[in-house]
């Protein structure tokens, strides 16, 4: 009967280190950009809160594994979002919002499927409400210089498309800049960016923008 339970015991322990090596089970790039500035001083951000910062463009580029079973190497997908409120401000519910998907064109149904899945379950509550799933072609370009990000070029069709570069000296307004919001889903090591453009001209949300040159966009990677 022990020797049972030592079985037991151990084949428990095999099965939740299988748990978990599943769970880990998916690796990749991520961008997201806002309509405000994440990366800012208070006495710019406070001018900015409730007015903007309302659209957000989120984006994953999938390196290698599955989700739901489905195998989703290489494959992209992007969310556009249009809330009620200034993103990340505490004092204010931004939700429910409304989600735009964009699917990587080559995927076939069961990982168009996946990836929104996948990116609704990083996104939470940001994603729930999705109005319109669009399929294009989706390029994800990221640049590592020094082992650290350099520029991030996403481009998924006509639809929407960022461009980013690394934050420099000269992109210090206030003097005392910092973080000031954290990424809209689970990153690991992100790092702030500056946004040359996002830009979204597809249907759905009933909006479409273009923003220039703000302190808006994180870059990392993601694995879960």
């Amino acid at each position: 009967m022990r020797k049972f339970f030592l079985i037991a015991a151990s084949c428990l322990s095999v099965l939740i280190i299988s748990a978990v090596a599943q769970a880990q089970t998916i690796v990749g790039d991520y961008v997201e950009t806002r309509s405000a500035d994440v990366w800012t001083g208070p006495c710019v951000a406070n001018g900015e809160v409730n007015l903007t910062g309302d659209q957000a463009i989120l984006a994953w580029r999938v390196t290698r594994g599955t989700w739901n079973g489905v195998a989703l190497d290489g494959l992209s997908v992007v969310g556009v979002v249009k809330a009620g409120a200034t993103l990340g401000d505490p004092y204010t519910n931004p939700y429910p919002a409304k989600a735009v998907m964009i699917v990587d064109q080559k995927a076939d149904c069961d990982q168009q499927q996946a990836l929104v899945s996948f990116a609704q379950k990083m996104a939470g509550e940001l994603l729930r409400n999705v109005v319109r799933v669009e399929v294009a072609p989706i390029k994800i370009e990221v640049t590592h210089d020094g082992g650290h990000y350099g520029k991030v070029t996403m481009r998924a069709g006509n639809l929407a498309g960022i461009e980013t570069r690394n934050i420099t000296d000269r992109d210090h307004l206030c003097g005392n800049e910092e973080t000031f919001y954290p990424p809209l889903t689970r990153v690991s090591d992100p790092m702030v960016a500056f946004t040359e453009i996002a830009s979204y001209q597809g249907t759905g949300l009933n909006l479409t923008f273009q923003a220039t040159s703000q302190r808006s966009a994180f870059i990392g990677t993601f694995a879960d």
